[in-house]
C-alpha cells in the first residue's frame, strides 16, 4: 500500500474516531446518563392518557414547571404545587408531598422546553424520590407540552 493511500486511510480512521467521540459526548447522550430516573420510572403521553381514563387507578399528576404555563394549559386534573426549579417552589412541592402516602401513584411533568434542558423536572424527581415515593414516574415530553401532549390531541385544560 502506498504511503499516500495509507495516510488517507489513517486520516479517515481518525475522522471517524473523532465523530464517534463527539456523538458520545453530545448533550443528549450526557443528559441521558445524568437522568435520575430509570426507564421503568417514565411514562409516555399516550399511555398516561389511557391511565387517566380510569378514575380508580388514575395517578396523581403534578405539574412542576412555571405557574404561567400551568395557567395557560395543563393535563386535565393535574395539580400545581410550585416551580421545582426554584428553591421556594421546591419547598412548596415537598411540603405538599410530605402529606401523601409514599405508595401514591405519582406522575410529574413540566414541558416548558425540551426535556433534556428542563430546569424543573430533575429537581422535582430527586426531591420526591428522596421523600421515599415508591410509584414515582416522569412524563416524557421530549420537545414540550404543546408539541408532545396538546399537539397530539390528548386531553388538557386550557387556561385555568
Amino acid at each position: 500500500m502506498s504511503s499516500k493511500i495509507m495516510g488517507c486511510s489513517l486520516g479517515i480512521a481518525a475522522l471517524l474516531a473523532i465523530t464517534c467521540l463527539i456523538t458520545l459526548a453530545s448533550p443528549a447522550s450526557l443528559q441521558a446518563d445524568s437522568d435520575p430516573w430509570t426507564k421503568a420510572q417514565t411514562v409516555q403521553p399516550a399511555d398516561l392518557a389511557k391511565e387517566l381514563v380510569n378514575s380508580k387507578s388514575s395517578p396523581t399528576v403534578v405539574f412542576v414547571g412555571f405557574k404561567r404555563l400551568y395557567t395557560a394549559g395543563h393535563i386535565k386534573g393535574a395539580e400545581y404545587h410550585g416551580t421545582a426549579g426554584s428553591e421556594e417552589g421546591l419547598k412548596e412541592l415537598t411540603t405538599w408531598a410530605a402529606g401523601l402516602p409514599r405508595s401514591t401513584n405519582l406522575v410529574i411533568y413540566c414541558g416548558c422546553c425540551p426535556l433534556e434542558r428542563c430546569p424543573n423536572i430533575r429537581p422535582a424527581f430527586k426531591a420526591l424520590q428522596g421523600l421515599g415515593f415508591k410509584n414515582l414516574r416522569v412524563l416524557l415530553l421530549p420537545q414540550d407540552f404543546a408539541t408532545d401532549w396538546a399537539g397530539k390531541g390528548l386531553p388538557y385544560d386550557k387556561g385555568n
